[in-house]
């Protein structure tokens, strides 16, 4: 299935882009981090790269064009694939955008007229990840009355994928902060006003509020519906409970590894009064280990006999969206599950071997991976999707490996892991793996998968099951390898073997059809030799 590129949306107010230049025509092979096209946003030139790799298909804004943010902008896949039908169905919604803003632009001029007058830019809040709905302020680097400069970092953004620096792209005042730290906001809504001096906010947000009929592109609805967070002393006297030591660490974002957080939760610690010595002040084990009880507020202290306590969190907007995700793919998609266990032997042999002749170490993980891989390409209807219309049938295999980071979960995707080498995954995984825990990973490295792992073996967990990841058909589930007794040639002996859960989607993939793909697994992790065939 060839990969659809549409123009981005590179600043926060960016309704259209213009293609500069071309660095790339039709008929080029492409790879991931190709500079494909320069494109002019209505702040600046801004290069912008490839996250998919493969043969330019199609260009869809020729240089020199302006096209709506969302449009095609070009199609990368292999040469013999019918494209036909993605260029039809851009042609369509492009008809239908043009009917929208000719309906619109007696609106949208009145807005900007009512914005340049007062010298006021409206920062919104923007769209960082192609899946982002809602985000939240982790924080603010700036406050109202700051002078900001262009370039300036206003705000540290949590989305559903990761923390992100938002800067401005203007200069001036910030004289309105419309989304207070902690609190979230839907894309589009006022995120903050930068103008003058001497503007009068509550006029600003009284005109725009005036102009109601277009203030959904602007967001100001979401300011005037924003619920104030409640005051304690006014809550109802049945509602109030017990907080006089957690209020302080109640709403306080604390940034530690989940080691960290899982050792200091058994010794009793607050972990907001630890001081991390990791990257950005990150808490980690040592910060943990080198405490002295006496520097520290232990949980112990905020039990009282014979009186109940507790410690609330904010949902973070991650674990949201984990649990929109979810709930959706458990109550959408039927699932089944398949377990298996295989002999290990081999497997660890070969692991051995090849750590003891190389630098470079492989681990179990890459193994399975690379395994998984080639099972896939000989069973492409576990590498698929399911729309209403169609089965979807991937030729490609990106594999998304779930990491564990500190608000949740996120899938990292390893693309084209058939045809990379073993120590090329190993590579990958723990590069993504780390920037993903530092929050430095990009939402397009973690897009496009076409099957999911989740690896809890490293953790002691035998066996286990997974929620499918969609919009892909099937995740596996990997356990830990046993050391136990087995039964080899009618002989108890004592041997290692891991178990598998292979979690199906019954509306693409068959019992029949999920039974041959673990089988074809089995043979390339029992036999590891054909791994590198």
């Amino acid at each position: 299935m060839p990969e659809i590129i549409n123009m981005p949306r590179l600043s926060d107010t960016m309704e259209e882009g213009t293609v500069a230049k071309w660095f790339k025509k039709v008929g080029d092979v492409i790879k991931e981090g190709d500079i494909l096209a320069e494109i002019e946003t209505d702040k600046a030139t801004m290069e912008f790269e490839a996250f998919y790799e493969g043969e330019l298909l199609h260009i869809g804004v020729s240089e020199g064009q302006t096209a709506p943010v969302d449009s095609l902008l070009a199609i990368i896949g292999n040469k013999e694939e019918d494209i036909t039908s993605y260029i039809d169905e851009s042609n369509k919604k492009s008809e239908a955008s043009e009917i929208t803003i000719n309906s619109d632009s007696e609106n949208d001029n009145h807005e900007k007229s009512i914005l340049s007058e007062g010298k006021v830019e409206v920062v919104n809040m923007p769209r960082l990840s192609d899946t982002m709905e809602e985000g939240v302020v982790a924080s603010w680097n700036k406050k109202v009355g700051d002078v900001i400069k262009e370039g300036d970092i206003l705000a540290e953004i949590e989305t559903d994928k990761a923390t992100m620096e938002f800067e401005s792209f203007y200069s001036g005042y910030l004289i309105y902060i419309g989304v207070k730290e902690g609190e979230s906001a839907l894309v589009d809504s006022v995120l903050a006003i930068i103008g003058d001096k001497d503007t009068d906010v509550d006029q600003v947000l009284d005109s725009l509020n005036s102009n109601k009929d277009s203030s959904n592109k602007i967001g100001l609805d979401k300011i005037v519906e924003k619920k104030e967070p409640v005051n304690e002393k006014y809550k109802p006297k049945e509602e109030q409970k017990d907080t006089t030591v957690t209020e302080s660490i109640k709403n306080e974002r604390v940034i530690a590894s989940p080691l960290a957080k899982k050792m200091a939760s058994e010794k009793g610690i607050i972990i907001s009064q630890v001081t991390g010595s990791g990257d950005n002040g990150r808490i980690i084990k040592r910060d943990i280990e080198n405490l002295k009880s006496s520097k520290i507020l232990l949980n112990q202290d905020i039990i009282i006999q014979g009186k109940e306590s507790l410690v609330e969190f904010s949902n973070s907007q991650m674990r949201k969206t984990i649990a929109k995700r979810l709930s959706k793919s458990k109550f959408t998609a039927p699932h089944y599950y398949l377990g298996v266990e295989f002999d290990m032997e081999n497997l660890i042999s070969f692991r051995t071997q090849h750590n003891n002749l190389s630098e470079s170490k492989i681990s179990f993980n890459d193994l399975i991976i690379k395994a998984t891989a080639k099972a896939l390409k000989l069973h492409p209807e576990v590498n698929s999707r399911w729309s209403d219309d169609k089965i979807v049938h991937y030729n490609h295999i990106h594999i998304g490996v779930a990491v564990a980071v500190d608000e949740g979960l996120v899938v990292p995707v390893v693309k084209f892991a058939d045809e990379k080498s073993l120590l090329k995954i190993g590579e990958l995984v723990k590069d993504l793996a780390t920037r993903a825990r530092s929050k430095k990973i990009t939402p397009a490295e973690m897009d496009g998968s076409t099957f999911t792992i989740s690896n809890l073996g490293m953790f002691g967990i035998s066996e286990f099951t997974s929620i499918i990841n969609q919009p892909n058909s099937a995740i596996l589930s990997v356990g830990a390898i046993i050391e136990k007794p087995i039964v080899k040639g009618g002989k108890i002996i004592v041997g290692n073997t891991m178990k598998l859960t292979l979690a199906c989607d019954h509306r693409t993939v068959d019992g029949i059809t999920g039974s041959a793909f673990l089988k074809t697994l089995r043979n390339f992790v029992e036999n590891p030799i054909g791994i590198l065939l």
